[in-house]
């Protein structure tokens, strides 16, 4: 097929359509090809081009006609205004994070990583091994699979010291992505209208699912190490609350990562308070320059209620993660879990599974450590030569972005919409923030495709900083 003949017949018809009353009818088919000169096949091609844009519509056995405009009732839904009565939460927009990117862009907005971070290989061969399987049709446990459970327990227990009693696969419920079990944990632990710390600022899936939950978010700062003890203390003596949310190992979006001295005074506050920590560990296999010590392992009374993810590591498809809880909590947080759904996909569970046991799984984590970090070190570089106004004050030791504070008074969405005009998509600090935000920020991600992009989407960034 001629794809420059088929371009000219669509152009063709495109004039004769502007030229023409709705319903009018069109050259034939075998008109177009007399006058063309092209094969059947091509102008059919540029008649199929037509009917997608809505310009066209085709009659089987009658011929193609000029499409007349529909005229579109108005439907009015206030009746529902009145069934729904105000939300429980205020509406929030698609985050930045979320946005689908065209092919053309350089994406640092996103928050996912690119298909050659991720072990595709294996991840194929475990979905095929597994649909063979059991998996593919029998009903799983509620709270996971027996072997994927051990396996995170296990994961968790080779960091705990010999006078913590390790975690056992029964405290371990499996998820359907870390964001259903937040919404599970909060629902579960804070009764609604209470109030919830979290660290300001954090991940802004956090701060939807509380809303959602209904818990009153108290904000916390936290700054390139973590929060300070005392803000926490103070915090839970001002409000009352009883569950601090918390990333203490590469937080998205800042990257910090809590030294052992301060997870140890917060995890003291937390239970001199009787409360619970709520540890996001998204990032655990993420690490570059160090590795994650979670918190969780030194703790055996319940106050720390542990997520684990799987979804940035194996792959955005096998959506499986896990919550650790102990004693009723545990229970709560299962019951709700219960109440949204039966089960997790088995077929999802055992190929995760199957991919985390494999030998070549460890070889994948060495290899996607080099790549973060070749990449983390070419986007900072790429800001300090060509946008230095965007500044990054901490070097995330793991994670998938950088933090990066622009000059005081800057327009963060005029940043934004500047830097999208010349195809570089970047994020709003903004929706990091529980609260206000503190100051201008983005949030850039070097997980996206085509890093080799990265300088000139720094300059992109530092044109639209000095405009």
């Amino acid at each position: 097929m001629d794809d420059g003949s088929s371009r000219r017949i669509a152009d063709d018809l495109r004039a004769r359509v502007a030229a023409a009353a709705p319903g009018e009818r069109l050259p034939s088919t075998r008109a177009l090809v007399a006058a063309h000169g092209a094969s059947p096949v091509t102008v059919q091609r540029a008649v199929q081009a037509l009917v997608a844009q809505g310009l066209v519509e085709t009659r089987p056995g009658t011929g193609t006609f000029v499409r007349a405009p529909r005229t579109v009732r108005a439907i009015d839904y206030g009746w529902q205004t009145a069934a729904l009565r105000s939300p429980q939460a205020p509406p929030r927009p698609v985050p930045a994070a979320l946005r689908s990117a065209p092919e053309d862009v350089v994406a640092l907005h996103n928050g996912y990583p690119d298909r050659d971070l991720l072990p595709e290989r294996l991840v194929r061969q475990a979905l095929v091994r597994t649909s063979r399987g059991a998996a593919a049709t029998a009903r799983p446990p509620v709270e996971g699979l027996p072997e994927l459970r051990r396996w995170f327990a296990d994961g968790l227990a080779a960091h705990a010291p010999a006078e913590v009693a390790p975690v056992a696969a029964g405290d371990v419920v499996v998820l359907p992505g870390s964001q259903s079990g937040l919404a599970s944990v909060f629902r579960a632990l804070v009764p609604r209208g209470r109030p919830l710390l979290m660290e300001s600022p954090t991940y802004w899936g956090a701060v939807l699912a509380a809303a959602q939950a209904g818990a009153t978010v108290v904000p916390v700062p936290s700054g390139p190490h973590g929060p300070d003890p005392d803000e926490v203390d103070r915090a839970f003596a001002e409000t009352g609350a009883r569950l601090l949310y918390a990333q203490p190992s590469y937080a998205n979006p800042t990257g910090a990562q809590w030294s052992a001295a301060t997870g140890a005074r917060v995890l003291e506050v937390v239970r001199r308070h009787g409360a619970f920590l709520v540890e996001d560990d998204w990032a655990h296999d993420l690490g570059i320059d160090t590795a994650p010590s979670p918190l969780a392992a030194q703790d055996d009374g319940g106050h720390v209620v542990y997520l684990r993810s799987l979804t940035k590591s194996v792959s955005p498809a096998v959506r499986v993660a896990a919550v650790v809880a102990r004693g009723p909590a545990r229970d709560r947080v299962l019951a709700d879990r219960g109440a949204e759904t039966t089960s997790v996909s088995g077929v999802l569970q055992a190929a995760a599974l199957d991919v985390v046991t494999q030998p070549a799984w460890a070889a994948h984590l060495r290899g996607l450590r080099r790549s973060l970090r070749a990449r983390r070190d070419l986007l900072l570089t790429s800001l300090r030569t060509h946008a230095p106004q965007a500044h990054v004050a901490h070097v995330p030791a793991g994670g998938l972005s950088l933090w990066a504070r622009l000059p005081d008074g800057k327009d963060v969405d005029r940043v934004v919409r500047a830097c999208e005009a010349d195809r570089v998509l970047v994020a709003p600090g903004d929706e990091w923030f529980p609260a206000e935000p503190s100051g201008p920020f983005l949030r850039l991600s070097y997980c996206g495709a085509d890093p080799s992009a990265y300088p000139e989407a720094a300059r992109v960034l530092g044109r639209a900083l000095a405009g």
